[in-house]
């Protein structure tokens, strides 16, 4: 499998179709998300960087041109217009970090028709699922508040790849480290793994699994504690940790039962032993909603490792996005179908102060002094700059959620529904639009009311 054949078959007829017809006018098209998830007071825009590296590198080669065609059942011939295909156009897109709200595009794409189209799954798979992951983790770290959070995702995200997007998004948004190598290893993403419970079962005791582990690992230690008894998981790991003394950093993990209860039974015990300075990491299901009750109630819980609920992001797993066409060969185009319609031309989004947005045409002035969150990241298919780092997406974040309205950043509802405004250049355009569109409707309806019926039509 190749970039190329990333794709949907309906992309690659519909991009051979326009190659047929001569097509191959500038098209732009729009990444949008009609309404946020239940519960969600905004999204932090992310899957940017992976999007603009397949766009540089997509190039349909001669094996392409043969899986097409052997998944359509036509010659290899019949596709011969798509051959050496590669992206040429311009991206405009928020960059990763930035918060954004349904109804603002995330990212619009401008170049030759069927190139335009012939990306649209890939890149609406890449900024979705990372945009939906980004933002669960993100509610994750404000329940911490303050408190660490790592990932622990990998071995219950849909494969490796989306366990990989999970731990980088994560660290974007300000996760302390992640248990996947990969993603420590290649993005610098500090590492942090303990022990399973089938280690435990594996030694005699625990005690014995305790010191074997502490054996091979001369660094601080966390012990997993409830594999069998909690209570007296906790006496043994701070029996052994008082034997080593590892100092700062060592830590036991609780992955099961009452965390809040077992948290206080288990600061106690290490407190009695002298061991103040080990952690408690608590883990087993959490996200944002058991963070924030777990940290509301008072858990003596150090740091948070949460999995499969959030690199699955699991309460609201896909975005209600859409990539539309909005303009083409420079003519304002648009859906008017019922509950989804779009607004036509190319845009950009302009926030105020107070997170407040409007959504204008591009090129038109900041309404109050607004700044222009869509960026150009690519000219002529390729980079206008050097690709972004998490330390910039993560400062970007951090800034966007400290002028993020209260009612936005509650944990659970209710959310009143943050949608941008709209500029009257834009409103003007849209109702002329419309009413061009609704027109020629008219006159074809009314031409087919004309037309005499077919032979043998009643």
């Amino acid at each position: 499998m190749t970039d190329a054949t990333t794709t949907d078959l309906y992309e690659v007829t519909m991009a051979m179709s326009y190659l047929r017809e001569g097509m191959d006018q500038p098209a732009t098209f729009s990444l949008f998300v009609r309404d946020l998830p239940p519960e969600r007071g905004f999204l932090v825009a992310a899957g940017l960087e992976p999007s603009l590296d397949y766009l540089s590198r997509l190039h349909v080669g001669p094996e392409d041109v043969r899986d097409f065609a052997a998944t359509l059942h036509r010659p290899e011939g019949e596709l011969q217009e798509l051959l050496a295909m590669e992206f040429q156009g311009d991206v405009r897109a928020v960059p990763e970090g930035r918060l954004v709200f349904a109804g603002e595009p995330l990212m619009e794409v401008t170049a030759p028709l069927p190139q335009a189209q012939f990306v649209e799954t890939y890149l609406l798979g890449q900024v979705c699922h990372q945009t939906v992951v980004a933002s669960k983790a993100a509610r994750c770290v404000m329940a911490a508040a303050g408190r660490p959070v790592v990932d622990f995702s990998l071995r219950r995200t849909h494969g490796p790849q989306a366990g990989f997007q999970a731990a980088r998004v994560s660290a974007m948004v300000g996760f302390a480290g992640t248990s996947n190598v990969a993603a420590a290893a290649e993005l610098g993403i500090p590492g942090s793994g303990t022990m399973a419970h089938s280690y435990v079962e594996a030694f005699p005791s625990e005690e014995e699994a305790f010191r074997a582990f502490a054996r091979a690992h001369p660094g601080p230690v966390t012990f997993l504690v409830d594999t069998y008894d909690t209570d007296l998981g906790v006496r043994t790991a701070a029996r052994v940790l008082a034997d080593i003394r590892r100092g700062e950093g060592c830590a036991v993990r609780l992955d099961s039962g009452d965390l809040g209860a077992l948290a206080h039974r288990a600061r106690g015990i290490l407190d009695r032993a002298g061991l103040a300075e080990v952690r408690i990491v608590a883990s087993g299901g959490l996200d944002e909603y058991s963070v924030d009750e777990l940290v509301r109630g008072g858990a003596p819980i150090d740091v948070y490792a949460v999995g499969t609920k959030v690199g699955t992001a699991a309460d609201a797993p896909y975005l209600d996005a859409a990539y539309k066409l909005v303009q083409y060969a420079g003519r304002p185009v648009m859906k008017l179908s019922s509950a989804k319609a779009t607004a036509p031309a190319p845009k950009q989004v302009f926030r105020g102060p107070g997170g407040r947005d409007v959504v204008g045409l591009d090129g038109e002035e900041p309404p109050d002094g607004g700044e222009p969150l869509l960026r150009s990241v690519m000219v002529g298919g390729r980079r206008t700059g050097p690709p972004d780092d998490l330390a910039a997406a993560r400062a970007r974040f951090e800034a966007d959620l400290a002028s993020l309205p209260e009612t936005a950043r509650r944990i659970r509802g209710p959310h009143p529904p943050p949608r941008p405004a709209v500029s009257p250049r834009l409103a003007a355009l849209t109702a002329r639009t419309r009413n061009e569109i609704e027109e020629v409707v008219r006159r074809t309806l009314a031409r087919s009311r004309r037309r005499p019926p077919e032979d043998g039509a009643s």
